[in-house]
């Protein structure tokens, strides 16, 4: 893989669900700049989960700000940005002023409103490589639309902007004030074309939605501006993409035989290709990366409800972050015999798509049992799209996982067991930001991964049972 830059720092920043991140990389791969600020997800009645707009701006500018402090910021040649992708926020375009929340995209508000387009599903997903799902950011468009008066008369003054919440950032964080969507993010609206990669005015006819107010579509590797940030000024932003885009090339230019997974607040499979693949049904096909001479597409698969699942049943136990993190480990190398928990958080995903699943635990057992349920209900949902992804007996070299939960030898080792297909971690930090490194440039390992920890499988009868029980269960409350 080559890059524009062969010499110089590079400035990575993540905005993720629970952070804010910048990184600074030196031109050997070191990181020698590197700041984190939390965010603060919130969680409403009715499926609604927010983030506050202008403090998703504040904390990308101290991050930016403190990862340069204490060095020469003109050492830094170019900087890329990588966020959620699926989320969405309503702004003026005079102001930059934010006339929505940031709706995550663990949001299901519009479930209902969607259910009309059901029928619509084959030619949806032709057109997008998208399900009909209220995690994409069309019924949320519409949502804002229809129930925030200060969205509708934006739109009828003409000063509407809105569209992914990379764009947003763009729009605030740099001198030009660029209204502008990279693909990887553009591709979770459902209102973008894969074959054309650009809007569609099918899908917008579709649902009802003016294109006015959407950004131009460029590449992921574009000139989108310079940093507008006090420290960072002049920094030109030559990357945009996701999260999960980002994480793919964490490692380098991905393996088209290898199944990628990222285990954060959800779960995210992936299977490169340099071609539009073939529709898998219950899967995704998007955009992971586009420049002037490729584009990299996915086939991917979703689990809402991984580490989100967790922190949600460990309040629910009255564990503190701190107590179940700490006996994770423990529970995935003990014998028990967990209950049998149906992971609905935030929403079934891939294959099933069912965003209003009721989330239940069958059986009993005591706490430490019941965290060990949810830990194997992510394995579990990350198996039945390996399924659907490679076909039943893995049909894949490999399995390399990334993402915080990964460091849990015991999930990995679980994951392996399950699906028959060896697990490499690589020895990487912060995937998002050391993809986002690569994109731009970035040619020696961000951390060297010749040590990297291989889980084999070893056959766990138990396990398999359980799954199979699983399964059953979930398929029959569906």
């Amino acid at each position: 893989m080559t890059g524009p830059h062969n010499s110089g720092h590079i400035l990575a920043i993540d905005q993720g669900g629970h952070a804010t991140r910048a990184l600074v990389f030196d031109d050997q791969g070191n990181i020698v700049g590197r700041s984190e600020v939390p965010v603060h997800t919130q969680r409403y009645p009715g499926d609604r989960v927010e983030l506050d707009p202008e403090a998703i701006i504040d904390s990308v500018f101290e991050c930016v700000q403190s990862a340069l402090d204490g060095l020469d910021a003109s050492l830094v040649v170019t900087a890329g940005l990588a966020t959620q992708r699926s989320t969405v926020v309503c702004w003026d375009r005079r102001t930059g002023e934010p006339l929505s929340p940031v709706l995550s995209w663990q949001d299901r508000r519009a479930a209902t409103w969607l259910e009309a387009f059901q029928a619509d599903q084959p030619r949806i997903h032709a057109a997008t490589g998208l399900v009909v799902s209220p995690h994409y950011g069309a019924s949320k468009l519409a949502w804002c639309l229809e129930n925030l008066p200060e969205v509708s008369r934006a739109l009828e003054s003409g000063n509407l902007a809105w569209g992914p919440l990379s764009s947003f950032i763009l729009f605030r964080t740099l001198n030009e004030r660029p209204h502008l969507a990279d693909p990887a993010n553009a591709s979770r609206t459902l209102l973008w074309d894969l074959e054309t990669r650009d809007w569609s005015g099918q899908m917008l006819d579709l649902f009802g939605l003016p294109s006015e107010p959407l950004p131009t579509c460029v590449p992921s590797r574009h000139s989108y501006g310079t940093l507008a940030i006090p420290g960072a000024e002049s920094i030109p932003l030559e990357l945009c993409t996701g999260d999960q885009s980002a994480a793919l090339f964490a490692g380098g230019w991905p393996d088209p035989d290898t199944v990628y997974l990222n285990m954060g607040t959800g779960a995210f499979l992936q299977r490169a290709s340099d071609s539009l693949p073939s529709p898998v049904p219950g899967l995704l096909r998007g955009v992971v990366f586009q420049d002037e001479s490729a584009t990299v597409y996915v086939t991917e698969g979703t689990v809402n409800g991984a580490g989100s699942a967790l922190a949600l049943r460990a309040d629910e136990l009255g564990l503190s972050p701190e107590q179940w993190k700490a006996q994770a480990p423990a529970w995935l190398d003990s014998d028990m015999d967990p209950p049998l928990y149906l992971n609905g958080v935030s929403g079934l995903g891939s294959p099933y798509w069912a965003p209003r699943y009721a989330t239940e635990s069958v059986g009993e057992g005591s706490a430490d049992a019941q965290m060990l349920a949810v830990l194997e209900s992510i394995v579990f949902l990350v198996q039945v799209n390996l399924e659907s992804m490679t076909g039943r007996g893995g049909a894949t070299s490999r399995l390399v996982v990334t993402g915080g939960l990964s460091k849990l030898d015991g999930l990995c080792q679980k994951v392996a067991d399950l699906s028959g297909i060896s697990v490499s971690r690589p020895e990487l930090h912060e995937a998002t930001a050391s993809g986002t490194a690569r994109l731009l440039g970035l040619k020696v390992p961000v951390d060297a991964s010749s040590q990297s920890p291989v889980f084999v499988p070893q056959g766990n009868p138990a396990l398999s049972r359980r799954y199979a029980h699983w399964r059953s269960l979930l398929e029959s409350r569906l």
